[in-house]
């Protein structure tokens, strides 16, 4: 099971990113797909989830309004766009895939991608 995320770069406040997660090697259909996000020293911390058919989602409180998750089942690819950037959204985003029910905590989670840093400059 390989998850590639893409898609990070340095954006200034206010601006936009579009991060993709790719999937390969699981039937990627069956499985809820996550967003989390991580800065040195602190926990890995929740963003965002989809359901297996794109039908439901759910978002950390910082993010709601902001962020949008996203599926694309016939590409096995999940989408984060990240709008109205601020600096304290600034971290490693990493995509994970698990077929589990507590889609808010990141030891649910089986497979993970290897991240893609966010920087977002004041």
């Amino acid at each position: 099971v390989q998850l590639q995320a893409s898609g990070g770069g340095l954006v200034q406040a206010g601006g936009s990113l579009r991060l993709s997660c790719a999937a390969s090697g699981l039937t990627f259909s069956a499985y809820y797909m996550g967003w989390f996000r991580q800065v040195p020293g602190k926990e890995r911390e929740f963003v965002a989830w989809v359901s297996r058919n794109g039908g439901s989602s759910d978002y950390a409180d910082s993010v709601k309004g902001r962020f949008t998750i996203s599926r694309d089942n016939a590409r096995n690819t999940v989408y984060l766009w990240m709008n109205i950037l601020k600096p304290e959204d600034s971290a490693v985003y990493y995509c994970a895939a698990t077929t589990g029910s507590n889609l808010l905590v990141f030891q649910t989670y089986r497979y993970w991608g290897q991240g893609t840093q966010v920087t977002v400059s004041s």
